[in-house]
């Protein structure tokens, strides 16, 4: 194989045999159950890296279901979401994902920098309840629960929020260790189409675990919870700020 035909394969490894394929990556009729809540402002604080600014002490508990993506295939994940700002610009900054398919997690890793790790997260309806629960391992982390479909939000809200500005702080290290790359990226969620949005009562409960930390990030006070269902196409990404050329 020449230096040429290695140039222009190198999208993903193993080099022969991708663990993904190249994108764009359109999801249909992926769900989200969303509970946001109120956390200590000084634990927050200390995991959302500059240059982000943080307006609120919030934090978006997320449980995601894709059963038909092009190219990932079915899966599920869950994890912690920061509402941020950059210089000025109101968006999310995604703190750590779990999930339970190699694809994504190497897909999301290597092309825009997800902070994805491998576990068991769970959305499904048991009759009158949505529920989300992540394990990691045998240990159970995180458990959502919101009464189903008890209220329609407005559907033109709910997509304006999803096309929102999202920020990952992606990490590539060099062959010794050291950093590669270490870069803030922004990317778009596009082609939104909302199908439906509910909320409802809801609770969340976080439990402690050396290697799913989310529980570092206390549950004070639940502000809102969201159940939506969405066409839409996970866009690539750009890099707004590198840290190792400031």
């Amino acid at each position: 194989m020449n230096i040429d035909t290695v140039l222009s394969n190198a999208f993903a490894m193993p080099l022969t045999s991708p663990a993904f394929p190249m994108g764009p990556y359109r999801f249909v009729g992926r769900e989200f159950f969303i509970i946001t809540y109120r956390t200590d402002p000084e634990r927050l604080r200390a995991r959302v890296p500059e240059p982000l600014e943080i307006p609120e002490p919030l934090v978006h508990y997320e449980f995601i279901r894709m059963a038909d993506s092009t190219g990932f295939s079915d899966y599920t994940e869950s994890g912690q979401v920061i509402p941020v700002t950059y210089r000025g610009e109101p968006g999310s900054y995604t703190l750590a994902m779990y999930l339970d398919d190699h694809p994504p997690i190497a897909g999301g890793r290597e092309l825009w920098g997800f902070p994805k790790k491998l576990a068991k997260p769970v959305l499904e309806v048991h009759t009158d309840t949505l529920i989300g629960t992540l394990d990691y391992g045998p240990v159970r982390v995180a458990t959502g629960t919101m009464g189903y479909k008890h209220r329609t939000l407005d559907v033109q809200e709910q997509t304006r929020r999803l096309l929102a500005p999202n920020f990952l702080l992606k990490v590539v290290p060099h062959v010794d260790g050291s950093p590669r790359v270490c870069e803030l990226v922004r990317y778009f969620l596009e082609d939104v189409e909302v199908r439906g949005a509910w909320s409802g009562p809801a609770s969340l409960d976080l439990a402690p675990h050396a290697l799913a930390p989310v529980a570092e990030l206390p549950v004070l006070e639940i502000v809102e919870a969201r159940h939506i269902v969405a066409d839409l196409t996970l866009g690539l990404g750009k890099v707004v700020f590198d840290y190792l050329q400031r």
